[in-house]
């Protein structure tokens, strides 16, 4: 008896990952199906301008099988919450900003997001501050940021931690400034609304700013490469003309990423960007989500 309660068990783990691995492939063909519905929408990306990202940086691209193939880092059952760290002080106007950005976030990515307590720029030490010396702006390092301040913190059920500042940003040694960095496998990163605008003179353009590096840094933390296929918002950008360039939308091959690495259905996750879009005001935002959704539910 014993033998063969041993037997039904191990067949019903077999089952089980048989059953498992049919649903991926059908989770697959699906997203693969939605795809193509999409990809009438989006538009190739033309030779680089002068000064753009792509004129100065080699980048390899990923294709979504490049995705799958590559194991990225995603969410998982025991880490599945999106962490929002405030750093530094911010007025009323930018703190709107931070939580409308999360807000958004949470739709984008079709996951529970968390804004934590303030934390202080005194942990901020003056080796990894400068003043940049050609423009005479104060500027933080990144690299201190997501090494010594957010990954000590990084909560256990976190699958991105990601500090908001007011302040300017730059990486280090040959760089200027950046509007956001994040690290591909450490699940941390940090985002700038520095040069988004004036919160409450341009709100809407610094909103619309602002959930694109949100959403582009935090794309990274997912595993997901710089796009060079179409205009999308995963692509690089080198400087505010080129990123405001740039759609709030992926495109079909990095928001397929999105869809498995999440687990967000497709129609769903649009209609609610598209009822924020709405509420915020951003009209052209609104207006390819409601593309998208018409593409996707056409037989």
């Amino acid at each position: 008896m014993k033998a063969e309660s041993g037997l039904a068990f191990a067949l019903a783990c077999v089952l089980l990952v048989v059953a498992g691995a049919l649903a991926a492939d059908d989770r697959l063909a699906s997203i693969r199906a939605a795809m193509e519905k999409l990809r009438p929408l989006a538009t190739k990306l033309g030779k680089p301008r002068l000064g753009d990202w792509l004129a100065h940086h080699k980048e390899p691209g990923q294709t979504f099988e490049e995705y799958l193939a590559s194991g990225p880092t995603g969410p998982t059952k025991e880490r599945r919450t999106i962490y929002v760290q405030p750093l530094g002080e911010f007025t009323g106007p930018q703190r709107r900003i931070i939580t409308l950005a999360a807000d958004f976030m949470g739709r984008y990515f079709g996951l529970p997001v968390k804004v934590e307590k303030d934390l202080s720029l005194s942990l901020i030490p003056a080796s990894a501050r400068r003043v940049h010396p050609s423009w005479g702006v104060k500027q933080i390092l990144t690299t201190h940021v997501l090494d010594e301040v957010l990954k000590p913190r990084l909560p256990k059920d976190a699958v991105a931690y990601i500090a908001f500042t007011a302040s300017d940003l730059w990486p280090g040694e040959g760089w200027n400034f950046v509007f956001g960095q994040a690290s591909l496998s450490e699940r941390v990163g940090v985002w700038s609304i520095f040069r988004n605008g004036d919160p409450e003179k341009e709100a809407k353009l610094c909103l619309l700013r602002t959930i694109k590096t949100a959403t582009h840094e935090t794309g990274h933390m997912f595993g997901m490469y710089h796009c060079i296929l179409y205009e999308c918002n995963m692509c690089g950008s080198n400087s505010r003309p080129e990123s405001d360039r740039r759609p709030l939308a992926c495109c079909p091959e990095c928001v397929a990423k999105l869809w498995w690495s999440t687990g967000a259905e497709p129609v769903p996750r649009y209609r609610s960007l598209a009822e924020f879009c709405k509420e915020q005001g951003l009209a052209l935002e609104r207006e390819f989500y409601e593309k998208a959704i018409r593409a996707l539910e056409r037989p």
